[in-house]
């Protein structure tokens, strides 16, 4: 389900985009869910319980606090969501790109040009959707790209995802919960309990260690080398990558 939240003061323009999201909604047939907020307060209060939105419609200005600075007080609990602003200026434009924001959407809004911006919302949803995960970590909800995640470590209950440009994101979880997700993609093998790799970022597997290309060194428990050499040469041939034996 792809999760919408618009916030705006003027109650006509609540109405006005609720009613072009549930017909877009129903003439694309989707799996859609929709929150509508009068102030930023709202927002921000159902964000620190929880929520969590694949894109959100924010007004720019509004009593209070302007739509600048709400944004950026969504990016402290998510970096991931898509923050569409609505206004009939464009004096912020340039400064609405300060907080990642994917679209600058100008008043009033036409059908055609809301039926094409959440074309795009929805593709680039169903993209990251692919080979992603959300996650709730110490920064804020996060979508992991698993393109880019190099291997997970567990310590005692803490999850760490080692990233491919060095980064580390933390969170309190399961290993076999998070593993009961990713087994089904054919890149990531478990060669211990504490451990899942991505094979893609394998740089050696010997009889007691697999290393890493950023140069770590995951353990392999006695008698497990083989099954794991044959599984990464396994997935290395499915890749049609060149192998001297």
């Amino acid at each position: 389900m792809i999760k919408v939240a618009i916030c705006d003061d003027e109650v006509s323009v609540l109405t006005e985009l609720r009613e072009l999201f549930y017909q877009y909604r129903t003439e694309r047939n989707l799996d859609m869910q929709c929150v509508a907020f009068c102030s930023p307060l709202e927002l921000m209060m159902e964000l620190e319980k929880g929520a969590s939105y694949d894109a959100i419609f924010l007004d720019i200005i509004m009593p209070g606090q302007n739509g600048i600075n709400t944004a950026k007080e969504i990016r402290k609990y998510d970096n991931n969501v898509k923050i569409i602003f609505l206004t009939s200026s464009n004096e912020f434009a340039v400064e609405s790109y300060t907080v990642g924001a994917y679209f600058y959407q100008m008043k009033p809004i036409v059908k055609d040009s809301f039926y094409k911006l959440m074309d795009s919302v929805v593709e680039q949803c169903k993209k990251e959707a692919s080979h992603s995960l959300i996650l709730r970590c110490k920064n804020g909800i996060t979508r992991l790209d698993l393109n880019e995640l190099e291997y997970c470590e567990v310590i005692g209950r803490t999850l760490l995802f080692c990233m491919k440009d060095g980064s580390v994101l933390e969170r309190i979880g399961s290993m076999d919960k998070i593993w009961g997700q990713l087994m089904q993609y054919e890149n990531f093998l478990r060669p211990h309990r504490s451990y899942f790799v991505n094979m893609e970022y394998i740089q050696t597997i010997s009889t007691k260690t697999i290393r890493m290309k950023n140069g770590a060194e995951i353990p392999i428990p006695h008698g497990r080398y083989t099954e794991l050499k044959t599984k990464y040469l396994d997935y290395a041939f499915s890749r049609k990558r060149t192998i001297l034996l």
